[in-house]
């Protein structure tokens, strides 16, 4: 019979929420999404690497949470599409803090085009930064993982990944990837305390959405009034996301894609009620 006693905790959620302790790094971390992950991360008890290509956003945000959490962070440069950057920036930052129990592949992009207009070299650009990549890394990353006893891993994917979109055949593939790769990875290091969870994000008003946005004579307004929750998400719904898979509060979630997305959008049937 289960032992209930187990339950007795179940009132008191705040072990749950301490990161204290735990060394995280976080690419694509100086704008938008990473940003607000890692400064999530930071205000929970995280060490963090802010990483990306930029180096002067990291620095930025590095500051930012060591003035406002006294948490160490530290900014580095990394391009995921570079196998040289991958290694160099993993050594530094097990070498800076010691170890690292979580890694959060946020670095990614989307480029738009036709189908009939995706050349090999746009393929092989997009497939570097969003699946081979965070293939690497995860590589790179688990061993230490392994001596630390477990760790957390976080794949930002997109809802591209779950339903496709037109124009973006490549990154809707790449997308899809890196879920079944949360998957496999999940199965596989499991048993060595690693748990591997992904994120569908939906169509958030990061920096580097808001300037696609405009491109294509959308607003925050108009991109939002899709979703059933009629508005764009903000980075803080998806850090909050990336908090929760790794903290223990899922202990026992592994392997799974998340979708937040200001909800499902189903055709036909009834009218919207507004």
């Amino acid at each position: 019979m289960f032992d209930l006693s187990s339950m007795d905790t179940a009132f008191d959620l705040s072990p749950g929420l301490d990161l204290t302790g735990k060394k995280a790094l976080v690419t694509g971390g100086g704008t938008g999404i990473g940003e607000a992950t890692a400064k999530v991360l930071a205000g929970r008890g995280c060490d963090v690497v802010v990483a990306s290509r930029k180096v002067d956003n990291c620095t930025r945000v590095a500051s930012e949470i060591e003035t406002a959490t006294g948490r160490q962070a530290i900014a580095m440069t990394l391009d995921v599409r570079d196998d040289a950057s991958c290694e160099a920036t993993v050594q530094a930052a097990i070498s800076a803090l010691g170890g690292i129990d979580i890694l959060v592949n946020n670095a990614g992009g989307s480029y738009m085009f036709p189908f009939l207009q995706t050349g090999m070299d746009r393929f092989d650009n997009n497939m570097a930064l969003n699946l081979r990549g965070p293939y690497q890394l995860i590589q790179l990353v688990a061993p230490t993982m392994i001596e630390r006893g477990g760790g957390s891993i976080v794949n930002i994917s997109s809802a591209a990944g779950v339903q496709g979109v037109r124009g973006g055949a490549v990154y809707s593939a790449s997308k899809a990837g890196l879920q079944m790769l949360t998957r496999v990875v999940a199965s596989e290091l499991g048993p060595k305390g690693i748990r591997c969870n992904a994120i569908a994000v939906g169509a958030v008003a990061s920096e580097g959405a808001l300037r696609a946005w405009e491109r294509f004579g959308m607003t925050p307004e108009s991109a939002g009034a899709r979703a059933p929750l009629r508005r764009v998400g903000q980075p803080l719904d998806i850090a909050m996301g990336v908090f929760y898979f790794c903290s223990e509060l899922s202990s026992w979630v592994s392997g799974q894609t998340l979708s937040i997305d200001g909800g499902p959008a189903i055709g036909g049937g009834l009218p919207d009620e507004d």
